[in-house]
């Protein structure tokens, strides 16, 4: 959701106290039946105004204001002081939904603890869990998700939202809503990208995250994402009706993201009005309007406006409220107390208990990638050294709640030896003189600082800033006057951010080095990558006090850079003689990937691979944490350090859990939810979210990994025992065969031999965290059925189980399987295609040169051509005696072409449909053709396309 959503709420209007029994406030009444009492009593304006997010009170029947939208994604946040427990990707790499449960009941209760005091922003409707799959690595909100398979984001999301709704249908804690729906995983563009689901990928993969937490009635609804699908924006996607309301008899509360339903206008230009779009919105299943922060009269006169075109009815707008109402209903807005959840006051807010709960997860959510042994530290190891960026530092994240407090690395550790320990973060301090001037640059003192100044002629204390290094050249800048951040404030630059933060972060700076060896220190915010930006981005004086502002280049100061302590220098003189380094290294999440910002590759910041490099010659047991929100390739630290340890930004107790990792208290137990590759060249296009043919996952993915899904080390080892056939699944024995105490993450996959269609390479059916004392055996049964082996068979459009055999893996991680058998199944076969039926379009098996369109505006997807010679495949086809007739629905503004071949796109030329072209992309004609005589048997048909030409239906008879 966008920045504009931090826009203050304001005071709401209060409740005038009514004390009729309506039948809306009795309790003992179904939910259906309290929601229709209260809808008959509204007026139209009045239903109208609880369509945007800002949902007014309605004093004459004593209803208080509502508004939709707390972000709670890894706790309560926006609101003022919050347990924070870690971020998604970390909550996810524990695999452990009983521990999700408690952390989403958790992050309820507090946000119902603010339910008392209603500050600014206040909502019992969370927008919360990210269950968008994490299909690729670059994406920038990489850390709000869970995992890139659909079964274990299903687990987990469930377990997440049935924590936070406290797992009652009848009476909710919190509404979860699902973000983002659907197919959103690329941030460049997003506005303006369409992602292409072939029904295959939609039905087993986007869909089948989502699916679960709503069919367990564990989220409330689901928010449409930025992005278009198939052509049409996801703000009017039917799909919000025809499918997502399907997967639960409960009423669904659906809402859009923030300004997406003014994107319909512009830049989608999809509608030409906002009373259009909303009245298409509404219709496709939206029932709350984000829009516009905290004025609602844009929305509710598009949609008076509407019902006056007569593009809506009353009983469009009724259906919607009423999706409201039961979510308000639920939460027992209307009962007397606030229902069974309404006394839950602030004093849960950072409770002890959360505080040991957010510990537990941080540790769990450690993943162990390599040891040698260094690990645990245990007594050999109190004669430390914390260094690196993040040794002594805690960074939150966009959606993070604000600190309560911050146990860091260094600290963590030092706690857990009662000692202190030495400490550097391994960044280099430098002094910046303009040489044609002879001045520094320097900064102000106090925490509010001052705007940066070329003011004298020695490197002072003033003049020196810590240079950051976050990779792809971006540098922030923390001034030694105040240990503030240096950043723009619109109109100069002034050291006075704790970290940096913002929508546009504009923290960011490059130091660009000259032939000369000088350097021009480059502004690089957020938002100077965007399209309206025409200001400058160079820094140099702008009047005669030396003021810095932003100048032409040719106007740029030229800086020497003086380095007045080495960062290297500083970390190496840091670990010399310990007995243990640990460096800390990782990202800056409002720099290295976050909303609205892809990364651009999977790397470790140059500098930060130097700096573990030169603590590792100097101190060979060197322990690495690599603290971050996403995969990443990390070039030779992977070969050389004897250990390392990966751990998301895992909120206050970050440091106390990892210090538990580190000296054994606690096993490590998590595992990668995502494959890390070795290199960028593993990955096709951002926006290619065809996982089936471009080999995404490690579903297809067919290359060796860095580290597999499923990953992550013990200090202990486990066996696993013969796989075995039990009622409703499969049972292994797995034994501790180590000598600590451990929890191994059991993990089922199944493999089908032979199908019809392209099928996983593995595909994760279950799991299950298990414990085990040293030398403890304990039988580990694990659900699997035979529908769970279905995939949608595009020529039926249907489920479907194949008969054929099915290799059923248990194992520590996908490739690594420890125990295997062999199920036979009996299902049914595919049988060949018959096109003498109509068949869509989208429904091919193959693909090549064509997008994914939508039919119309309203509803249905066609196939366009992107460039002449597109083509289509339709496998295994029944021509039987001979096919005489080709006929097929299309559209395009230009004259075009349909081939009828065989075999291959360049196979035999049976017939081909010619059109002059259509009104518009959306006005269809019939095109036919006659088919030779060779049309005939069992073969593969192909359609091949001109450049432009829509289709969306066809037969061959």
């Amino acid at each position: 959701m966008a920045f504009a959503l931090i826009a203050a709420l304001g005071a709401t209007v209060p409740a005038t106290a009514d004390t009729t029994p309506y039948p809306f406030r009795d309790p003992t009444l179904p939910v259906s039946k309290r929601v229709d009492d209260l809808l008959g009593r509204l007026t139209l304006d009045e239903k109208i105004s609880l369509l945007h997010q800002y949902e007014p009170a309605i004093p004459r029947l004593g209803i208080q204001s509502f508004r939709t939208g707390t972000e709670a994604l890894h706790g309560v946040a926006w609101l003022g002081r919050a347990t924070v427990f870690p971020q998604a990707i970390g909550l996810a790499s524990t695999w452990d939904p009983a521990l999700m449960e408690q952390v989403g009941s958790a992050v309820g209760d507090e946000a119902r603890g603010f339910q008392q005091q209603r500050p600014d922003g206040w909502g019992l409707n969370l927008w919360a869990p990210v269950v968008n799959l994490l299909r690729d690595p670059r994406w920038g909100r990489n850390e709000e998700g869970y995992s890139e398979d659909p079964e274990l984001t299903g687990a987990l999301s469930t377990a997440y939202g049935e924590g936070l709704t406290g797992g009652d249908p009848n009476h909710l804690k919190t509404a979860p809503t699902l973000k983002h729906y659907l197919a959103y995983n690329n941030e460049a563009d997003r506005a303006t990208t369409s992602s292409d689901l072939r029904p295959r990928v939609a039905k087993e993969y986007d869909e089948a995250a989502f699916r679960p937490a709503i069919a367990a009635d564990a989220a409330t609804g689901v928010m449409t994402s930025y992005n278009l699908v198939n052509g049409r924006p996801a703000t009017v996607n039917p799909d919000l009706n025809d499918t997502v309301r399907s997967w639960t008899e409960q009423k669904l509360l659906n809402v859009t993201d923030a300004f997406a339903p003014g994107n319909l206008v512009t830049p989608q230009q999809y509608y030409p009005t906002i009373t259009e779009g909303d009245a298409a919105a509404l219709k496709a299943g939206v029932d709350s309007f984000t829009d516009n922060s905290a004025d609602p009269g844009p929305t509710t006169t598009a949609v008076n406006s509407a019902l006056q075109q007569g593009l809506l009815k009353v009983s469009d707008l009724d259906k919607a409220v009423s999706d409201i109402l039961s979510v308000r209903v639920r939460l027992g807005e209307f009962d007397p107390g606030g229902g069974p959840y309404g006394s839950i006051d602030a004093s849960v807010i950072n409770s002890p208990a959360h505080q040991r709960l957010a510990r537990k997860a941080a540790a769990e959510g450690t993943v162990l990638l390599k040891n040698n042994g260094t690990l645990p530290l245990g007594s050999s190891g109190k004669n430390v050294a914390v260094v690196g960026p993040l040794a002594d530092t805690l960074y939150t994240d966009w959606y993070s709640g604000t600190l309560p407090y911050a146990v860091t690395p260094a600290q963590g550790i030092a706690s857990k030896l009662n000692t202190g320990v030495a400490t550097s973060e391994g960044v280099d301090r430098i002094a910046l003189r303009d040489t044609t001037t002879g001045k520094y640059v320097t900064a102000g003192t106090g925490d509010t600082g001052a705007p940066l100044q070329e003011t004298t002629n020695a490197p002072t204390v003033t003049a020196q800033f810590d240079a950051f290094d976050w990779g792809s050249g971006i540098v922030t800048l923390r001034s030694a006057a105040n240990g503030k951040y240096v950043g723009y404030n619109w109109s100069n630059f002034v050291n006075d951010q704790t970290q940096p933060n913002g929508w546009y972060v504009q923290q960011q700076f490059k130091l660009e080095q000259q032939d000369d060896g000088t350097y021009l220190l480059r502004y690089a915010g957020y938002e100077t990558a965007e399209s309206w930006w025409s200001s400058p981005v160079y820094l140099g004086p702008t009047d005669a006090n030396g003021t810095l502002g932003l100048v032409a280049k040719d106007r740029a100061a030229h800086y020497a850079k003086d380095v007045i302590r080495s960062g290297v220098d500083d970390a190496v003189a840091a670990v010399k003689g310990k007995d243990t380094a640990v460096v800390v290294i990782g990202s800056m999440p409002s720099i290295n990937g976050r909303e609205a910002h892809d990364r651009t590759d999977l790397s470790l910041a140059p500098s930060q691979e130097a700096l573990v490099k030169a603590v590792h010659r100097a101190n060979p047991k060197t322990v690495v944490v690599v603290e971050n929100s996403y995969p990443t390739t990390l070039g030779a630290v992977q070969n050389e350090v004897p250990a390392l340890l990966w751990t998301s930004h895992a909120g206050q107790e970050t440091g106390n859990a990892l210090a538990d990792i580190l000296y054994g208290d606690v096993n490590p137990s998590g595992r990668l939810t995502q494959t890390w590759y070795r290199s960028d060249a593993d990955l096709p296009s951002i926006l290619d979210y065809d996982i089936i043919k471009s080999d995404r996952t490690y579903q297809y993915f067919r290359g060796t990994p860095l580290y597999p899904f499923g990953y992550g080390l013990s200090y202990t080892t486990f066996r696993y025992g013969a796989l075995k056939p039990v009622g409703g699944g499969y049972e292994v024995a797995v034994t501790n065969t180590g000598t600590r105490a451990g929890d191994e993450v059991v993990q089922l996959y199944t493999h089908q031999r032979t199908s019809r269609d392209k099928e996983p390479l593995k595909q994760l059916k279950a799991f299950q965290r298990v414990s085990l004392k040293p030398g403890e055996t304990k039988s580990v049964h694990l659900k699997l059925q035979q529908k769970d082996l279905a995939h949608w068979d595009v020529t039926r459009s249907q489920w479907v189980v194949e008969s054929g055999t099915y290799d059923v893996l248990a194992g520590a991680s996908s490739t690594d399987i420890r125990s295997r058998t062999t199920w036979r199944v009996h299902g049914e076969t595919i049988p060949p295609r018959n096109l003498s039926r109509t068949t869509r379009a989208e429904n091919f098996d193959d693909y090549s040169g064509i997008h994914l369109v939508d039919e119309s505006k309203a509803s249905g997807t066609a196939v366009g051509a992107a460039t002449d010679g597109a083509w289509l495949k339709f496998a295994d086809t029944q021509l039987g005696a001979g096919a005489r007739k080709f006929t097929a629905r299309v559209a395009g503004t230009a004259a075009g072409t349909i081939e009828v071949r065989l075999g291959s796109p360049t196979g035999r030329l049976v017939g081909t449909a010619h059109t002059n072209g259509t009104a518009s992309s959306y006005d269809y004609e019939t095109v036919t053709a006659d088919l030779a005589g060779a049309a005939k048997g069992r073969t593969d048909v192909y359609l091949v396309l001109s450049d432009g030409l829509r289709i969306s239906t066809f037969t061959v008879r």
